[in-house]
């Protein structure tokens, strides 16, 4: 394991060529770093994208992966642009983040209809390279945030601050082999291809249309021993039933809450793995991660954690640390420091006997009637009844309150829509959410699903939409 940051990725993947067993690969091709060390994607065109800024949107994560291999430490800024986001933001993001060229395979993007200069990847087509690696830049790094309303931010890493929490020590000596539920362009899932990368470990991808069963089957015959995904993820891959095809040693979460249920739920399908989960986020860095097997975290870890510095203000966590992004691209956009520095998560916290617990965001609360109810803190305390597998919490207008509190349920076993099994349930819930949660916070409504929406973020979709309840619902 390399205990600084390397210059660039290709000084790893050189070092990693000397293990020919180490590869990157999704669910139709496999690519050996030892090949890849010495070849392009780009048809041996990578020389022409020196010093530039070039955007990364490709149909699936390989290519993805391939290309940031072959442009870190040569171009000037790589711009990874998710395979879920808007194309109608396209132009936006070429202006913000100044880009000059797009390397691209996505059917709805094709070299006509993009005003800057289109390379065209091809995974399975290496040729030989034909750039100069003797003095390799400091490529600057773009994600984009996942917001819902408007364009997205373009946050602004360097490879140091997006690694700067994978340290050596933290991989075994055995060499891992890497899987991830959660897209590799996004926060959570680049982490994952980050801490493949910078220990030569394998790194198995799920293709563009894989299903998430047939997936973990393929992880599982492949031998992965760490993976990854969001707590949503996780909690569906249970309630399907294909958890048992994987057999790892380590299971992490991040990109969510993490709360006790799923916790427990993961502790019990994986009881020789290491549960971890970390928080973090696209403008903090990788913060610090929990192994307890317990929800939240200590609140030693505010004046004791390696590297970096936290704080709680006005319930909201905020952290310094050399991990932070540089700032957001862009004309007329915000502030991401404070003047100290710290950036303000937006993540909710509150204390109790000594441990903080994650309770929402800041900006996803609902208002009932002038008091505040954050979903994620509703969902965490259903989500611990014996029978809901998974729940979520959002509003729905209400003449007097404003707003009320409801609630859709997966549970356990299937029941028939309004009988008696039905209504018993849906009291019990109410009963056990009355034990922990005061008036205001109880779903007014409960409905019984099937299924609950992930987004391609692999994190709930949360809808912003709001229905009407009548004021004569109870509490």
């Amino acid at each position: 394991m390399i205990q600084n940051a390397p210059i660039s990725l290709w000084n790893v993947l050189v070092a990693a060529a000397h293990h020919p067993t180490s590869s990157v690969s999704d669910a139709e091709t496999r690519v050996a770093y030892s090949d890849l060390a010495n070849g392009s994607i780009l048809g041996g065109r990578a020389e022409e994208l020196r010093g530039r800024t070039v955007i990364v949107s490709t149909a699936g994560q390989l290519t993805t992966a391939l290309t940031l291999f072959e442009l870190d430490g040569l171009v000037r800024r790589i711009v990874i642009y998710p395979n879920e986001s808007r194309l109608d933001h396209l132009p936006f993001v070429i202006a913000a983040a100044k880009a000059d060229a797009i390397v691209s395979d996505r059917k709805d993007l094709d070299a006509g209809s993009c005003p800057i200069q289109h390379f065209m990847p091809d995974a399975n087509a290496l040729v030989p390279g034909n750039c100069d690696r003797s003095d390799p830049r400091q490529t600057e790094w773009i994600t984009l945030t996942s917001g819902t309303m408007g364009p997205p931010k373009l946050v602004l890493h360097t490879l140091s601050s997006l690694t700067g929490a994978i340290r050596a020590g933290e991989v075994p000596q055995k060499k891992p082999v890497w899987g991830t539920l959660y897209d590799i362009r996004r926060f959570g899932g680049l982490q994952v291809f980050l801490r493949a990368a910078l220990s030569g470990a394998s790194l198995v991808l799920s293709g563009s249309s894989e299903s998430a069963r047939t997936y973990l089957a393929r992880a599982g015959a492949l031998g992965v021993t760490h993976i990854s995904g969001t707590p949503s993820q996780w909690r569906r891959t249970l309630m399907s039933g294909s958890a048992h095809l994987v057999a790892p040693e380590y299971v992490r979460m991040s990109g969510e809450i993490a709360d006790q249920g799923v916790l427990n739920q993961l502790r019990s399908a994986f009881p020789r793995a290491a549960i971890v989960h970390a928080f973090g986020s696209s403008e903090a860095g990788t913060v610090f991660e929990v192994k307890d097997g317990l929800a939240g975290f200590p609140a030693s870890l505010l004046g004791n954690s390696p590297n970096v510095e936290m704080k709680v203000e006005k319930r909201t966590l905020r952290v310094r640390s050399a991990r932070t992004a540089t700032r957001y691209l862009g004309n007329d956009t915000p502030e991401m420091k404070a003047a100290d520095g710290f950036v303000d998560t937006g993540d909710l916290v509150e204390l109790r006997d000594g441990r903080y617990y994650f309770i929402g965001r800041r900006d996803g609360r609902i208002n009932v009637g002038g008091l505040k109810v954050t979903p994620e803190e509703v969902e965490a305390v259903m989500n611990r009844h014996p029978d809901v597998r998974m729940s979520q919490v959002r509003a729905r207008k209400n003449s007097v309150t404003g707003a009320v509190v409801v609630a859709d349920v997966v549970v356990n076993s299937s029941l028939p829509p309004g009988s008696g099994e039905e209504q018993t349930l849906r009291n019990d819930i109410l009963k056990f959410c009355r034990e922990s949660l005061p008036s205001h916070k109880i779903p007014a409504v409960i409905q019984f699903v099937s299924t609950l929406a992930i987004a391609d973020s692999g994190k709930m979709a949360r809808s912003c939409a709001e229905s009407t309840v009548p004021a004569s619902s109870n509490l």
